[in-house]
């Protein structure tokens, strides 16, 4: 293999990619719900988004439609909270939201990778 060709690891190194995002973004959604773990916290529809659906792109269900909403969520999170304080986003904080958004716009289209429940869904319809 050389450095221009596709890896064969590829498809599990999108999977642990999905899943450590997936871990951390749930980690955002029991801030917010739960109060764990520490940090400035409000309930409402982005912490059951977070929570519920960074479950659901750690176990790789429904990765696409997930990660379409998660996105959006993510955009506007970034414009209403972050860019009214600041044009540039090293400037207002709004780093993690800008890098979740386009995080889950790539899972959007390349889907959930080895290891995922999506994946048994595909197999087991494809050999009906």
């Amino acid at each position: 293999m050389s450095i221009f060709e596709a890896s064969p690891w590829a498809p599990r190194m999108l999977a642990v990619f999905r899943i450590v995002a997936g871990l951390l973004f749930v980690s955002f959604g029991t801030m917010k719900l739960f109060g764990y773990p520490p940090g400035p916290s409000e309930m409402g529809i982005g912490g059951i988004l977070e929570f519920v659906g960074g479950l659901m792109i750690v176990l790789g269900l429904f990765t696409r439609p997930v990660s379409f909403v998660l996105a959006g969520e993510m955009a506007v999170a970034y414009f209403q909270f972050h860019q009214p304080q600041s044009f540039f986003p090293t400037s207002n904080n709004g780093v993690p939201a800008v890098l979740y958004c386009f995080l889950f716009l790539y899972l959007m289209f390349a889907g959930a990778g080895a290891w995922s429940i999506d994946g048994l869904i595909a197999r087991s319809r494809h050999n009906r």
